[in-house]
């Protein structure tokens, strides 16, 4: 399964205007109920707008879409304005209580993000902690198999509750432990501290290790995907060609000749720009088929680990960075970036890049 790539297109270049809750639903939530999900959000009997339930004496309280099958409510979805915080405490409460309905599934979403619940805690309650979070602008691929399950075309209950346990404590933890690595709490700080550190832990220590943490975690990331990257890259060879800064200059290298040595390094700023790219490509192919190649003159990123298939090339080991983009002749063009998040500037020609080769 992959993103449309016009829902996830839309939130990046249309994020910041979508200034309104009214303007989300339009240009976000219902383009990815329809596109993703697979529903006629033009069809009632499909997705039912300001759904009404009576929740004990509160006549008339609404839900913005229910999504049905068969007749019956299978999901309730609640929506934000873009950027809100998805706060279970703060949506409605025939979205909180679910015997209002024969609902099993909440959708709670700003548009950009989507929480998926369920009330495996107590029956008829929506849960505290979704059992799925999705980002459109940073998609998990673990994240889209149990998507697929609530789509129309596959919807399956039964897997997703049977699964949701599991998949709400995992998603859990991988939340916290991204808020950890960010912004590591004293509690975290300590922890990692005693193994290195016996001494009592003083104000001035704790200060001191609550950067030497937040730099650790850092640098473990960056050494996990330098690793893995070294792993696929290493021993493979690569046949293209270089545009270098004087024109009609070419550089070959041999098929089998591995341009990825001992002195080549990947630096943090391109992993940084390889996953920007990775983000962007999701919305067309899965993310697996999304390959970089180190080289000495640029770090490359390809589609299927074929050469014949350049998506884009990262010029950013030097004072002035660029993108390079490659058309169907596979002429590059060099374009300055500022930093490395400018290359979301380029997204639509990425997507272009990928939609030619798949």
């Amino acid at each position: 399964m992959r993103i449309r790539s016009r829902v996830s297109r839309k939130i990046n270049e249309h994020g910041p205007s979508l200034t309104t809750e009214e303007a989300t639903k339009t240009a976000a939530v219902l383009p990815f109920i329809a596109q993703v999900l697979g529903y006629d959000v033009f069809d009632p009997s499909e997705v039912l707008p300001e759904f009404t339930a009576d929740v004990g004496t509160k006549k008339g309280e609404k839900v913005d879409f229910a999504i049905l099958r068969d007749g019956e409510v299978q999901m309730l979805v609640e929506c934000k304005q873009i950027g809100a915080p998805l706060n279970i405490n703060h949506a409605s409460k025939p979205f909180r209580y679910f015997h209002v309905t024969n609902a099993r599934i909440g959708v709670l979403t700003n548009g950009q993000r989507w929480h998926f619940f369920t009330d495996l805690d107590q029956p008829n309650k929506m849960d505290q902690r979704p059992f799925l979070r999705l980002d459109l602008l940073d998609v998990d691929p673990y994240a889209l198999p149990e998507l697929q399950k609530v789509t129309k075309a596959t919807f399956d209950l039964d897997s997703v509750l049977s699964a949701a346990e599991e998949l709400k404590y995992v998603s859990g933890i991988k939340a916290a432990i991204g808020e950890q690595f960010n912004q590591p709490s004293e509690e975290f700080v300590r922890l990692l501290a005693a193994s290195v550190h016996d001494r009592p832990m003083t104000a001035k220590m704790r200060e001191f290790f609550g950067g030497v943490v937040a730099n650790a975690c850092k640098q473990w990331v960056t050494d996990q995907v330098n690793a893995r990257l070294k792993t696929v890259l290493q021993g493979h060879g690569v046949a293209v060609s270089v545009t270098s800064d004087e024109p009609e200059a070419e550089v070959q290298a041999e098929v089998g000749t591995p341009t990825r040595g001992e002195d080549i390094e990947t630096t943090i700023e391109e992993v940084e720009g390889y996953n920007i790219v990775r983000a962007i490509a999701v919305s067309e192919v899965p993310v697996e088929r999304i390959v970089a190649r180190d080289t000495k003159s640029y770090y490359g990123v390809l589609l299927d680990d074929n050469n014949r298939k350049p998506i884009c090339r990262l010029h950013l080991n030097r004072q002035q960075k660029y993108i390079g983009l490659l058309d169907e002749a596979k002429a590059e063009q060099r374009i300055p970036l500022e930093r490395v998040s400018d290359i979301y500037q380029h997204a639509e020609q990425i997507r272009d890049a990928v939609r030619r080769y798949r």
